[in-house]
């Protein structure tokens, strides 16, 4: 038994493969298996993904407008009427925009000394006051007095604006809910660099006349939405989101074919819900800022503070475009000369399976790879 192991190894040492090439008629299984790899390879691959193009990406600038006037209960103020100019003039930052759909509002504030918000359920000492400290939730500077807050509660003076904001939860249902009819209208400037292809997603055939009637949710190419709509397509409850805030990304695709005879550029839009929405798994839920509006009384400046809460709407500007290379062409059928090594692969198979009977194939096989022997004496 050692001499026959001793022996097989000593064969499949001297041993070497080289390829046979044996000239195959087989017009079923050949023509099947061609054809199949050259409509993969050239309608598939090359056509659907266009390979034959060179692309760029897109270059992309972002304005914002929005519409609306919303009639709203504030406490102890009564009804008030705000438009744009007071629920969206506030953190236009660069491809966002804020709308208030909620507030907490703190009046008559007024520089002065007031008990601070008490942190812990237990009364506080002196000792506990440390003239001068401040920290991150403090509403002022401590003068190192302890002041009774409350008939149950003693706390830390400050120094400040007077009264402190006090800690509350925001109004249910939201003070802004109407701001689901508001309508923001989105400019979007568009250039592929290597092209010099410049557009906008206020398309040419797009007049004014059309603009005062479109609506996003009727018309998919209109780039006047209703935030009401925006947020349902995000998968979100605007009423809900309205409470607390929150943030909602608005995505605009460009896919562009630039070659003459598949000429297309045109804008999709999609939504998503871009911040964690449920307010038990996260220790700061929502979007909220603050604001202040300021007034002179018999002298004082007094101020009105706002602890708005809103939605923040972030534009993402995304793309590319194609255009007909002759290199890229040259490029993709060199690179993909290598796919027709499948057609061996794919020819083996069919032989094997389904195109002959099984005799031929097994002809095939045999006659596929053939052991010579070697003549001289191991």
């Amino acid at each position: 038994q050692r001499n026959l192991v001793g022996s097989c190894k000593m064969v499949a040492l001297c041993s070497y493969e080289t390829t046979k090439l044996r000239d195959a008629i087989m017009l079923t299984c050949g023509l099947t298996a061609k054809i199949s790899v050259v409509v993969f390879v050239v309608s598939l691959v090359m056509l659907w993904n266009r390979k034959y193009q060179q692309f760029d990406q897109v270059v992309s600038s972002v304005t914002a407008k929005v519409k609306g006037v919303a009639h709203m209960q504030l406490p102890g103020e009564g009804a008030v009427i705000w438009d744009e100019a007071d629920y969206s003039g506030f953190l236009q930052d660069k491809n966002s925009f804020f709308v208030v759909t909620n507030i907490i509002m703190t009046k008559n504030q007024k520089q002065g000394r007031c008990p601070e918000v008490p942190r812990h359920h237990s009364d506080v000492s002196s000792r506990d006051c440390e003239r001068g400290a401040w920290d991150q939730r403090s509403h002022g500077i401590q003068t190192g007095s302890c002041v009774k807050f409350d008939a149950l509660a003693r706390t830390c003076e400050v120094v400040g604006w007077c009264p402190v904001e006090a800690k509350n939860k925001p109004p249910r249902p939201a003070l802004l809910a109407s701001a689901e009819k508001f309508t923001v209208l989105i400019k979007n400037n568009i250039r592929f660099p290597a092209f010099n292809f410049i557009r906008r997603n206020i398309l040419p055939e797009m007049t004014e006349s059309y603009l005062r009637k479109c609506q996003h949710a009727n018309d998919s190419l209109c780039p006047i939405f209703m935030l009401g709509d925006v947020v349902n397509r995000a998968g979100e409850n605007f009423s809900t989101m309205a409470v607390e805030g929150g943030v909602i990304g608005i995505q605009i695709k460009w896919d562009c074919d630039l070659d003459h005879l598949t000429r297309r550029c045109l804008p999709a839009y999609s939504f998503r819900r871009l911040d964690q929405k449920e307010s038990n798994k996260t220790l700061s839920p929502g979007f909220n800022f603050r604001f202040a509006k300021y007034k002179t009384v018999d002298g004082v400046e007094e101020r009105t503070l706002y602890k708005a809460f809103g939605i923040r709407f972030d534009i993402m500007v995304f793309g590319q475009a194609g255009k007909f290379s002759f290199i890229q062409l040259i490029i993709y059928i060199g690179s993909t000369l290598s796919y027709y090594a499948l057609t061996t692969v794919l020819l083996d198979w069919l032989i094997g399976t389904s195109c002959y009977a099984a005799e031929e194939g097994q002809n095939y096989s045999q006659r596929k790879v053939e052991s010579i022997p070697d003549k001289k004496e191991v």
